[in-house]
């Protein structure tokens, strides 16, 4: 039974005086220029960024964004000391399945708003789910954290305590980016209560094994080429994240061009690789609004530290038997790494596609393939 006691019916309200300040930092942005002759190879490009950022400031209508979001159903509940913020998006129909869907970095709870109406009130011979979309802890607005610890395994234990006191028993379970490490911890840890966990951008490591390199398709070497230029050329964000988060938080916390310049990397080298700009994989007001969360919420800090607790618990790279819960994955063609006989060594792996369009951020590249995979998976598993 649901514990309405301990959950608050929250709104998003950002002050006008929080929106005015952000245009007037962005106006006074002190830009720094290009070498000759270079591009995206260094990073974002100033005059890339300049034209984004004006239209940030100018342009962009965080409200009509705000509306969006606030369609649907919103609480916050405190589990285990911290603050929970969570979209709640029910179905009508009598046999929908619970799903937890969980975002990554720089995602949001915005990631998944064209996958609510397909799922929640689908057509009546598609599986119907009700949706809890929480603001991963230390993300969005959940707000920051308020104490170290905040390992992936403490946060699966939230998020499967947010869950319980839902009311839901048996649940589903999708996550990409590190939602794509949290989910298969919370179906490790609750094999009882977890129906099957999905994944998208799931991490998946070489066995060592002569046989299986030997025995990779042309697709999975490439897949890990991929990942290793990934590791030599696209990682310093996480190197950084990960080691020396308050000296990058002074940086972000103090200048949304920074902040801006962080995030829209990320969504130009993992969208889609046949888009010339992250606004031809993503739409651009939905990117901004990814963006102004990070920004309004002040969580640069916190965010940056969950990649230092997770570089530094021993516990979640040590080895561990194989999960039990059935696994669904989806590979996107950019920035998906995954390769299913290594994934088979920490997965029961019942499901897997691969895809030839969309990157990392399916949710808002091809939510129609993410959502048709979502039901594939689950419709092969009974409760």
């Amino acid at each position: 039974m649901t514990n309405t006691d301990a959950l608050k019916p929250y709104r998003i309200d950002v002050p006008q005086a929080d929106l005015d300040d952000l245009r007037d930092r962005l106006h006074r942005t002190r830009w720094s220029d290009d070498l000759p002759g270079t591009g995206w190879e260094r990073g974002v490009p100033v005059a890339y960024l300049k034209e984004l950022a004006t239209y940030w400031a100018d342009t962009f209508d965080w409200p009509a964004q705000e509306a969006l979001i606030n369609r649907y159903p919103q609480y916050t509940t405190v589990i285990d000391g911290q603050n929970v913020h969570f979209l709640h998006a029910r179905s009508t129909r009598a046999d929908a399945t619970p799903l937890l869907l969980i975002h990554g970095w720089p995602g949001s709870v915005v990631e998944f708003l064209d996958l609510i109406e397909p799922l929640t009130a689908p057509e009546p011979d598609q599986p119907a789910f009700h949706l809890v979309i929480p603001s991963v802890p230390g993300f969005g607005f959940s707000g920051p954290i308020t104490e170290p610890g905040w390992t992936d395994t403490r946060t699966a234990a939230a998020l499967a305590a947010l869950m319980a006191r839902l009311g839901y028993d048996r649940y589903g379970v999708h996550g990409g980016d590190i939602g794509a490490f949290i989910g298969p911890a919370i179906g490790r840890a609750n094999p009882g209560h977890v129906i099957g966990v999905h994944a998208n951008a799931l991490v998946t490591f070489p066995t060592g094994d002569p046989a299986d390199m030997a025995a990779l398709t042309e697709a999975e070497q490439l897949r890990l080429k991929a990942m290793k230029n990934f590791q030599d050329d696209m990682s310093a964000y996480m190197q950084l994240q990960g080691t020396r988060p308050q000296t990058l938080a002074h940086a972000l916390t103090d200048s949304p061009a920074g902040q801006l310049a962080w995030i829209v990397e990320k969504f130009k080298e993992w969208t889609d690789a046949s888009k010339e700009l992250p606004e031809d994989a993503v739409d651009r007001d939905r990117m901004l609004a990814n963006i102004s969360i990070y920004w309004f919420t002040d969580t640069a800090r916190s965010v940056a530290n969950s990649y230092y607790e997770r570089f530094h618990d021993a516990s979640m790279w040590a080895p561990k038997p194989p999960a039990t819960v059935p696994t669904g994955v989806a590979v996107f063609a950019t920035g998906d790494f995954a390769i299913r006989r290594f994934a088979e060594q920490a997965h029961n792996i019942t499901h897997w596609s691969e895809f030839y369009r969309g990157g990392h951020f399916p949710a808002l590249e091809a939510p129609d393939l993410l959502t048709g995979d979502i039901r594939a998976f689950f419709t092969t598993l009974t409760s």
